[in-house]
């Protein structure tokens, strides 16, 4: 292992889980061409090399400060040309932070705090944008041909210290919105439904509906949630839910859509993290029309029944150390409650693989191969924990 000052770009696309979602294959095809014809051969121009690519996220390694700058400035205004005149939703775009750090190299990957700030930055970024540390604007200001404005001291996630950030105002990124502060306690705000009816008179059930839905998260002790008045301002408006946190500082935001077929209506509805554009729950609820008042209360209750423990789970997650096992158990018992199997199997799969021994999480994975259909695995797994327990004793 070595040491080495380094520029660190790490860059990843908006909006990439909801791209994936709607169209997988256009969504990779998009990926592939965006690296291949601009971000890896700016990255070799400027001098640099790509130490990691994640999914949608590419970390790249400079010796100079100024090149790495350059590349992300030259990267974001090619995007903005490639974007021109392309729809809201076929837009494709980068977010990318630059920090200048201390590294430990190993082999062709590097660690280190260096490494987590740019990250960090770049989950700070506006699309289309670039962040750099205060390490980077220093060596770069009257170097490279942007403007930048300062976003003063960053809390950024998982860092104990803030971290002074200036944003190069790039391609058609705006000045960034400060982040309202939210309050203590988990925050919302419900967006006006998409009306999918075809029929424009639907509209007054359809803002009912989200107004139901409103008034009965507000009753929910525990929540912050943006009133009516507020939400509604959006309504008709292709925004973003990372502009809507910033705007109203809230932590979630719930968006949705409604569809009607002869008698019958379907809600779907979905929250979404505001800060980070991450799915935390989604979820369907339909019936028919011949009662529409019981109906809107039913669909009211089933939603918010859904969003309160999603809610409760989210802010424990964000809390949690996700490195300790017994932790990892907690939140995947809790995805149980809430059916969410498949992240309680990733969560517990993490569990036991740190903690083979882990009586409990053996437990708690039976019960979830229980849930999931499949006796076989959840007896192995009972036994496993049976075994385990009488070890101790």
């Amino acid at each position: 292992m070595t040491r080495r000052l380094a520029a660190l770009l790490a860059a990843d696309v908006v909006g990439y889980s909801r791209l994936m979602e709607a169209d997988e294959a256009a969504t990779l095809a998009a990926l592939k061409r965006a690296r291949a014809e601009l971000l890896d051969p700016k990255i070799a121009e400027h001098h640099g090399r790509i130490v990691k690519t994640t999914g949608d996220g590419v970390l790249a390694e400079f010796s100079s400060a100024v090149e790495a700058v350059l590349c992300a400035t030259e990267v974001q205004r090619e995007m903005t040309l490639r974007n021109a005149g392309v729809a809201s939703p076929g837009r494709f775009e980068f977010r990318i932070g630059v920090n200048l750090g201390d590294v430990i190299a190993e082999g062709d990957d590097v660690y280190g705090d260096g490494v987590n700030i740019a990250a960090r930055l770049e989950q700070a970024a506006p699309p289309g944008g670039v962040v750099v540390s205060e390490d980077v604007y220093r060596q770069v200001r009257g170097k490279v041909p942007a403007p930048f404005e300062s976003m003063g001291q960053l809390a950024l996630k998982n860092l104990s210290r803030p971290v002074g950030a200036y944003l190069a105002l790039a391609g058609d990124a705006q000045a960034a919105t400060p982040w309202l502060p939210p309050p203590d306690k988990p925050s919302l705000a419900v967006l006006p439904f998409d009306n999918m009816t075809g029929d424009t008179e639907q509209e007054h059930l359809v803002d009912g509906m989200v107004e139901e839905i409103i008034a009965a998260l507000s009753r929910v002790k525990s929540f912050f949630v943006i009133a009516r008045n507020s939400t509604f301002t959006y309504k008709g408006k292709a925004v973003r839910v990372d502009q809507v946190g910033r705007e109203l500082g809230v932590r979630y935001v719930v968006e949705g859509s409604v569809r009607m077929a002869g008698n019958r209506i379907r809600l779907t509805a979905q929250l979404i993290e505001a800060e980070s554009g991450r799915h935390v729950w989604a979820g369907s609820f339909e019936g028919t029309l011949d009662d529409i008042f019981a109906l809107q209360d039913r669909i009211t209750e089933q939603v918010v029944g859904a969003l309160h423990p999603s809610i409760r789970l989210a802010e424990t997650a964000a809390r949690a150390d996700d490195g300790d096992p017994l932790v990892l158990t907690i939140l995947a018992t809790a995805q149980m409650l809430v059916r969410s199997l498949e992240e309680a199997t990733s969560q517990l799969a993490r569990a036991l693989a740190i903690d083979p021994n882990l009586a409990w999480g053996w437990n708690r994975s039976g019960w979830l191969h229980v849930y999931r259909g499949e006796p076989e695995i959840a007896t192995r797994h009972f036994e496993r924990a049976i075994r385990r327990v009488r070890s101790i004793r």
